[in-house]
């Protein structure tokens, strides 16, 4: 078996063919079945219209996009964007038959155009994981693709000081997640974001307030 080259070594987000292939059953697993109701809620945290078109950035396995799908009406349409052949299978076998939806094989960390913009650029658990030079780019192909008066929502880590944690939570969390997620949770998101033109619409906190849905828009 060929040996995985990581792009980044330090990745979380980065995951082995075992664990992309299984990525689903493994959320539900580790997290007891309380990863499906989060996302569920989270999703619909969002606020989509029947006529948005949407880009799911890092889409994995396509469980996000299907959820979102469920609000969108005949003219709808997401576009989910990965780099792994791997969820691109599991991504097109749950959406068969689904024109709404489609996937798009891409890296994400260097500027890309896809020609069009969308109402909705959603991006989950996917930011963290990158070196913050890596992130800028991922926000500057945000910005490429938010129509002006689009909405921003990124699903990912509150900002905490790990120091603070309770002790059995820092251990869950160091344990499991990669270095840059360390550093990712001590920037002042909010504060980066809107150097870059982002306003904040709304953010709402799940996790005992690890973990937030963080809505923004280009202030249009």
């Amino acid at each position: 078996m060929t040996k995985q080259i990581k792009l980044y070594p330090e990745s979380g987000v980065e995951l082995s063919p075992f664990t992309a292939s299984n990525y689903d059953t493994l959320m539900n697993t580790v997290s007891f079945g309380a990863y499906g109701k989060f996302i569920h809620k989270a999703i619909a945290g969002i606020g989509i219209k029947p006529t948005d078109s949407i880009i799911d950035l890092g889409c994995g396995t396509g469980r996000n996009a299907s959820l979102m799908t469920h609000y969108l009406g005949e003219t709808g349409k997401i576009t989910g964007i990965d780099l792994s052949p791997i969820m691109q299978k599991q991504f097109e076998a749950r959406f068969a038959g689904e024109k709404r939806a489609t996937f798009r094989q891409q890296r994400i960390d260097l500027p890309f155009d896809l020609g069009e913009k969308a109402d909705v650029v959603f991006i989950s658990f996917v930011l963290h994981g990158f070196p913050q030079q890596v992130r800028e780019v991922i926000l500057e192909n945000v910005k490429t693709h938010l129509k002006p008066d689009g909405i921003f929502a990124i699903l990912d880590f509150a900002e905490f000081e790990m120091a603070k944690m309770p002790a059995l939570h820092r251990w869950i969390f160091k344990t499991f997640e990669c270095p840059y997620a360390f550093d990712y949770v001590e920037r002042d998101w909010k504060t980066i974001l809107g150097s870059k033109g982002f306003k904040t619409i709304s953010e709402k906190f799940f996790f005992m307030n690890y973990v937030r849905l963080l809505k923004m828009n280009m202030g249009g």
